[in-house]
C-alpha cells in the first residue's frame, strides 16, 4: 500500500489543487506611499501638528515601487523606531511617483525644501516644531541608499539628531 502511496502524494502536490498543500505565500506588503492620498494636506496637517505638540515632523517623499523607500518605511513605523522615537518625532510618507523618468507627482511639496530636481527615491526631511528643517537639502536627497544603511545607522542617525541643539 505505501508503493503507491508516495507517487500519488507526489502527483497531488504537483497538481493544481496540490497547491494547497504547499508553504503559505507571503504577505502583501502595505502601501506606505499611497498615491491617492491628499499629499498637500497630510503634508500641511503633519507640519501643523508637529508645532503644536512640539516634534519634529519626518517627512519622506518615496514610493512603495522602490525598496529604498519601502525599507525605510518599514523600519519608521515599526517598534524600534517608535518606542525611543515616537514621542519626539511623527512621520509622514508623500507618494512622489516615479520622478526620474518623469512620471513624478507631489515634486512640488518637496520644492518646498529646495529640492528642484528629484534624482532618487527616498528623500527625507525632517522638519523641527518651527517650521525649518532639522537636516540640509543634501542630507534629504542622501537616503537613496536607505535600505542598505542597516536599521542601526538610520536609529543613530535618529539619537544624534534628538540630541539638544545649541
Amino acid at each position: 500500500m505505501l508503493r503507491w502511496l508516495a507517487p500519488a502524494l507526489l502527483l497531488a502536490l504537483a497538481l493544481p489543487g496540490g497547491a494547497a498543500l504547499a508553504a503559505p505565500a507571503e504577505a502583501e506588503q502595505p502601501a506606505y506611499y499611497p498615491a491617492a492620498a491628499d499629499a498637500r494636506a497630510d503634508l500641511d496637517a503633519a507640519l501643523a501638528d508637529a508645532a503644536r505638540d512640539g516634534r519634529s515632523a519626518v517627512i519622506v517623499f518615496g514610493a512603495d515601487w522602490c525598496h529604498d523607500s519601502t525599507g525605510l518605511a518599514k523600519l519608521l513605523t515599526s517598534p524600534a523606531f517608535r518606542d525611543p522615537f515616537g514621542a519626539r518625532f511623527s512621520v509622514t510618507f508623500i507618494d512622489v511617483g516615479v520622478p526620474q523618468v518623469g512620471k513624478g507627482r507631489n515634486l512640488d511639496l518637496a520644492a518646498r525644501y529646495g529640492v528642484k530636481r528629484m534624482r532618487g527615491t527616498p528623500i527625507m526631511f525632517v522638519i523641527g516644531p518651527d517650521g525649518r528643517p532639522r537636516n540640509s537639502r543634501r542630507d534629504a536627497q542622501s537616503w537613496r541608499n536607505a535600505d542598505s544603511r542597516g536599521e542601526a545607522a538610520i536609529l543613530e542617525w535618529f539619537r544624534r539628531l534628538s540630541e539638544p541643539q545649541d
